[in-house]
């Protein structure tokens, strides 16, 4: 027994022949949306600013080592020879140097303006007026000097002063900010 044959307009539905859904290609990865342009453009700045205050701390931590090496010398100069008046001479320019960074009239500044000057790092009255001593100690014939408190006192000043945001902005800076 056997089974008659099938024909093929009977096995398939009535109706036309439909082929299976087609789906369209999946979308490239390249190029990216502007989106992603966005976002890297914006990851690249970041990256850009971290490498220059990276560069820019490096630097100014670099020229503070410099200048703090610079008291060590003095003071390395000091106990080779004696001379005090040197050691103030140095320790005194090497102040008027870095108080010129923040301000030009700072080489030329005597008294009260060289006083104010020096007060505008936050440091306690004895080692401002250790400071102040140094300009006076430069004309002075060898006397008891206490170069051991002044080297310490400039140490304190120079830690601060070179750092740029320790500054306190005078009367006339905030006029013009």
């Amino acid at each position: 027994m056997m089974a008659p044959p099938v024909s093929p307009a009977a096995s398939s539905p009535p109706g036309p022949s439909l082929r299976d859904i087609h789906l369209p290609p999946e979308p490239s990865w390249w190029p990216p949306a502007p989106g992603w342009w966005g976002l890297a453009t914006l990851l690249l700045l970041a990256v850009l600013a971290a490498i220059w205050l990276w560069r820019r701390h490096r630097r100014a931590l670099h020229q503070r080592q410099q200048v703090l090496l610079e008291v060590d010398r003095l003071v390395l100069r000091h106990r080779r020879d004696g001379d005090q008046a040197a050691l103030a001479s140095g320790l005194h320019q090497l102040l008027r140097r870095v108080a010129r960074r923040h301000d030009a009239l700072a080489a030329q500044q005597r008294g009260d303006a060289w006083r104010q000057t020096l007060a505008r790092m936050p440091v306690d009255a004895a080692t401002l007026d250790r400071l102040l001593a140094l300009d006076l100690q430069i004309y002075r014939p060898p006397s008891s000097f206490d170069h051991a408190a002044a080297v310490i006192a400039v140490r304190q000043w120079l830690r601060l002063a070179l750092k740029p945001e320790a500054w306190k902005r005078t009367a006339s800076e905030h006029v013009h900010a």
